[in-house]
């Protein structure tokens, strides 16, 4: 499935669907340099419901703008015109997917019913402070005829993540979604701005993705 968001081409992937899944769908969001996987992570087999992949700009069958411009909130825009189309969704964000979710679920917390934070690429970021004033240049003779474009990669890794910026996000999650923990977190990676997630009231902590996912489908 193709979405629109403004000019970019987005690719939505359900890899269980129809007869063999009925309840609410599950979105995964991958990490930094990766693409929707080509069918259900084990992890999520025991969901209930539909599972989805989402690509984001710049990544697998989405569509890449010309001169990069990556931000968090770009890709959290992404989600949200997935949100769109699913409504109601539980969250499962490995690496740089799991800080993206960390900002929907804050922005959207009627329609996300619970997001999961795995390990993978990305995950850390650009640290907590701006980083060095130099301008970011890729070579053009070394882009990529396919995606994930080298722009997402260098713009992405360097991208800020200040703790009480991702907290903001939590607090109004934990306010207004109605669930009592509607974060869960399943990283052993901790950077700073997971740590102060970690930290707040609402999250949850658990190794098991599977618990994880339990406790959100009969939310």
């Amino acid at each position: 499935m193709i979405l629109r968001h403004g000019r970019t081409s987005l690719a939505l992937h359900e890899l269980r669907g129809g007869s063999s899944a009925s309840g609410r769908p599950l979105l995964h969001l991958h990490g930094l340099g990766e693409r929707t996987p080509s069918s259900v992570p084990q992890q999520y087999s025991a969901w209930p419901g539909p599972v989805y992949g989402l690509d984001f700009t710049g990544h697998g069958e989405s569509s890449v703008p010309k001169g990069g411009g990556y931000t968090c909130e770009m890709l959290m825009a992404d989600v949200d015109a997935a949100l769109a189309e699913l409504g109601e969704t539980t969250l499962v964000g490995r690496g740089l997917g799991a800080y993206v979710a960390v900002l929907v679920a804050g922005g959207r917390p009627a329609l996300v019913r619970g997001a999961v934070l795995r390990d993978g690429p990305g995950l850390t970021g650009g640290g907590v402070m701006p980083g060095s004033p130099s301008i970011e240049y890729v070579d053009p003779s070394a882009v990529a005829a396919a995606p994930p474009d080298p722009w997402a990669l260098v713009e992405l890794t360097r991208d800020p993540r200040p703790p009480d910026y991702a907290t903001s996000f939590v607090r109004q999650a934990v306010h207004f979604s109605g669930l009592a923990e509607p974060i869960t977190v399943c990283t052993i990676g901790r950077p700073a701005w997971l740590e102060a997630v970690v930290a707040e009231p609402g999250v949850r902590v658990t190794p098991s993705v599977e618990e994880a996912l339990r406790s959100y489908a009969v939310a």
